[in-house]
């Protein structure tokens, strides 16, 4: 038994897989999404396209969202695209239009100056990942001028579960799932930093 202040209520007809990627990587996600401050059809840049972001966009999209996805995997470009992309592209690559918001889920600090050059004026990047790589020197005439904002994302709180889950729930956001085995958790790690792996890689017992 899992004591009740320590659980959450899965939306209906979502078999195990299928509900994993909604909490650490859906939370997490969702988490970051209302860091960056997205404006009712605003135009979203998602940086990286793994667990977190395939569900984040989904959800952004299902509330009027334009969605750019920028990542270096060609695979994920043509998930992206599949799930509703307006356009995708490389990760250091510039987005077609200019960005109200953006959310970095790529564990790359290299990308933090580009994200902050594709937004528009009054614009917020939230970094989502827990872990990041040095980020360079910004200029601030070019990434932080017009009052753009750089965010963290640390934590989520039990209210952010509690809230994505039922948008989850509504929108119908269905997860792209790639089960494992758990006995083969180190090569599945690997895959996953390799870009082998589209979607969110979920280990079965």
């Amino acid at each position: 038994m899992v004591p009740e202040a320590y659980a959450y209520r899965l939306p209906p007809g979502l078999g195990d897989a299928d509900a994993a990627p909604l909490l650490c990587a859906g939370i997490v996600g969702y988490r970051a999404l209302k860091r960056a401050e997205l404006p009712p059809g605003g135009r979203l840049g998602i940086y990286g396209f793994g667990a977190s972001a395939h569900v984040v966009m989904q959800v952004a999209i299902a509330q009027g969202a334009v969605v750019h996805v920028l990542t270096r995997s060609a695979a994920a470009r043509t998930l992206a695209l599949e799930l509703g992309a307006a356009s995708a592209g490389p990760a250091d690559g510039a987005p077609p239009e200019p960005l109200d918001a953006a959310v970095l889920f790529a564990p790359a600090g290299e990308l933090v100056p580009v994200a902050m050059r594709a937004l528009d004026q009054g614009g917020t990047l939230a970094v989502a990942g827990i872990h990041l790589s040095d980020v360079p020197r910004l200029v601030y005439a070019d990434e932080l001028f017009r009052e753009k904002q750089l965010r963290s994302v640390t934590a989520n709180t039990r209210a952010d579960g509690e809230e994505f889950l039922r948008l989850a729930a509504a929108l119908d956001i269905r997860p792209t799932v790639s089960p494992q085995l758990l006995a083969d958790a180190d090569r599945v790690l690997a895959d996953l930093a390799a870009d082998r792996i589209v979607g969110a890689a979920v280990l079965v017992c």
